[in-house]
């Protein structure tokens, strides 16, 4: 009832990850598809860097050959294109295509923020062609960016939509949201999770959904905070001119380009205490807590600052 009263979707079916909100979103789009267009409509663009998860279908929709590797022959009727490129989408469109999945923000594949009209663009290019718009907010949902669900930053709405991660704060729980028009597809045995909608899971979720809607969380802690964090990383940006590129992102999901490969300093920022993770080969990702406060990110900032001193 939270997650409809509070985005665009009328239907949710609830499961245990953010692969398998995404295994539901591909299925329930190909047999909505085929059961509205056709039997030969199938396919479905996704884009270069991006991550959706690791079951065989997801896996496939992950535009990384090395996510892939090994696990060949893999599930046909996926094409990939460049992410925020607009003509390069429209060019891979066929009589076959079905619908566009892709990242309001691609996380794993290095922090990359589209276009401010990327996404206008990419639903209006959806429209035109009969296709489902599917989101995979399981990195960018719930709060992370500031708002409580990234579409909302671009003025859309999906068809379909995946969430997890932090849905259920650490309890393993993920959802699949749906217009009710393409929700219908699925009727009874159309999909289905043993485990998933549990009592234990459902009960953190309605906290954390609970939680982000009290007034000022997302506008003023989540944004807040983000602003800070990109400010101050900014700042040490000025200090290490020759080691980092960029600093960008959108609430507190943040990254930071480095010339060089990051895994290093990953190891020894763990090595001290600190846990940040490397995306795309030379980006630092930051996605704190979102209770996070100032003095928590000047620690993270001394550590940083330390460990990038003793490698330059």
């Amino acid at each position: 009832r939270l997650l409809v009263e509070h985005s665009f979707a009328d239907k949710v079916f609830f499961c245990n990850s953010g692969a398998e909100a995404n295994e539901a979103a591909i299925k329930l789009a190909r047999k909505y598809a085929k059961e509205h267009q056709g039997k030969d409509k199938f396919e479905i663009i996704t884009a270069l860097n991006s991550f959706h998860g690791r079951t065989l279908a997801t896996l496939t929709a992950t535009g990384q050959e090395k996510f892939q590797k090994g696990f060949e022959p893999l599930m046909p009727g996926f094409k990939y294109v460049p992410f925020n490129d607009i003509s390069a989408l429209k060019s891979l469109i066929t009589q076959n295509t079905c619908a566009v999945m892709l990242e309001p923000i691609q996380g794993e594949g290095g922090i990359k923020i589209p276009d401010p009209d990327y996404f206008k663009n990419v639903r209006e290019l959806c429209n035109k062609n009969n296709l489902l718009l599917i989101l995979d907010e399981v990195q960018t949902g719930m709060g992370r960016t500031g708002k409580l669900f990234a579409y909302e930053h671009y003025n859309i709405t999906p068809d379909i939509m995946a969430l997890a991660k932090g849905l259920g704060s650490g309890v393993p729980i993920g959802a699949m949201l749906a217009s009710d028009k393409v929700a219908s597809a699925f009727v009874p045995g159309s999909h289905a999770s043993t485990f998933g909608g549990n009592p234990l899971v459902c009960t953190a979720a309605i906290a954390t959904i609970e939680t982000l809607l009290e007034d000022g969380f997302l506008l003023d802690q989540c944004k807040r905070m983000g602003e800070y964090l990109r400010k101050e990383l900014k700042n040490l940006q000025k200090e290490f001119p020759s080691v980092i590129i960029d600093v960008r992102g959108k609430g507190l999901l943040v990254g930071m380009e480095l010339t060089r490969d990051c895994s290093t300093i990953v190891k020894a920022c763990m090595e001290k205490g600190l846990l940040v993770n490397c995306t795309a080969g030379n980006v630092l990702r930051f996605t704190p807590a979102l209770i996070v406060q100032e003095k928590d990110i000047d620690h993270m900032l001394d550590i940083l600052g330390n460990v990038l001193s003793s490698l330059s």
